[in-house]
């Protein structure tokens, strides 16, 4: 997607009065891209995946349900699967951080089978969709952000859970706070944090992504999380990692995640984000530091860093608020004075 489409976009998208609009326009005027698009949409509660369901179904000129599965197979999540598993089974063993057919490729959440690149193909009917659900791995954070005990908000997951895939829409868990928490210290048991995964895997979530929301995670606290997570039987495929970079340790976190056969991370342009409920955390690690670090170990994205870059710059200058990303200012710095 063009800069300027995406401001458009967004810009467009600030003038609206409520989300159901939003999600309306999105999903009926697409911006155009050179690959179909994945949506994820935070469902809260039951109430909010009813009213996902009824903005989809409305989106449509007809009033026919908007398609939200792949148009490829009517039968396969929304969103392409993840990453393969680990090439030495549904264990916590390494896997290789290079694929097999290229030595300097990344394996991707894709492949030219399930998901071809078709130049100007985004369009309503290629588009994907996923909703996602948060827990956390605390009960004092699990009170302050869903106002709720842990226990109850897996409840709360389960019918919303079972509705999405009723609708072979895919389904992305959170498990917030699993490296540190603002209310009970950076001592989280890694064992309670994999207990909450499993349940959220065995009730029908596709993936979950385990999150560091404070920051506050270290190499060796990240070691001890995985391999707790593979001691439940959690394999690699089924995870994601979600790092804040509050301390700056956010790369050298997902370093050890990927040399531990995790394949998809978060990130957010320019560093974008934070948490209400921790004071002082900042936003993801910046997309554009976790690409050129992926980069820099061999690895193909997919992704024009300098694109992104230059992204990033547009949308922190659109809020009014400073770039984060340290290898995003760098590319520009280099790209400015050619």
């Amino acid at each position: 997607m063009g800069i300027r489409a995406a401001a458009n976009k967004v810009l467009s998208l600030q003038q609206m009065a409520n989300s159901a609009e939003v999600l309306n326009d999105l999903l009926g005027y697409p911006p155009l891209a050179p690959v179909p698009i994945a949506y994820n949409f935070l469902v809260p509660n039951f109430k909010g995946m009813q009213n996902f369901l009824n903005a989809v179904e409305s989106s449509s000129p007809e009033g026919d349900s908007a398609p939200i599965t792949s148009p490829e197979n009517p039968t396969a999540p929304p969103t392409p699967p993840p990453s393969p598993p680990p090439e030495k089974g549904e264990t916590g063993e390494q896997a290789p951080i290079t694929s097999t057919e290229d030595p300097n490729e990344m394996p991707s959440s894709t492949s030219d089978v399930d998901d071809p690149v078709q130049p100007g193909k985004s369009s309503a009917a290629s588009n994907q969709m996923e909703v996602s659900l948060f827990t956390a791995a605390t009960e004092a954070f699990s009170k302050a952000n869903t106002n709720c005990s842990i226990a109850e908000s897996l409840e709360r997951c389960r019918p919303i859970v079972s509705l999405a895939k009723s609708r072979n829409i895919r389904v992305r868990g959170y498990v917030s706070v699993a490296l540190g928490c603002p209310y009970e210290g950076s001592d989280v048991d890694p064992h309670k944090v994999a207990e909450i995964t499993a349940t959220l895997l065995e009730m029908g979530a596709d993936e979950v992504s385990v999150a560091d929301t404070t920051g506050m995670g270290t190499a060796p606290k990240t070691q001890e999380l995985l391999k707790a997570l593979f001691a439940a039987g959690i394999a690699p495929k089924d995870l994601a990692l979600h790092f804040h970079d509050t301390y700056g340790q956010a790369l050298v976190n997902a370093v050890v995640g990927l040399e531990n056969g995790i394949r998809t991370f978060d990130s957010s342009v320019g560093g974008l984000g934070g948490c209400p409920y921790s004071k002082g955390a900042t936003g993801n690690v910046a997309t554009e530091d976790l690409v050129h670090c992926l980069h820099s170990l061999g690895g193909h994205t997919g992704i024009d860093v300098e694109k992104m870059a230059e992204i990033g710059a547009w949308i922190s200058k659109e809020l009014g608020r400073p770039n984060d990303s340290r290898a995003g200012k760098a590319i520009l710095a280099r790209l400015s004075s050619k």
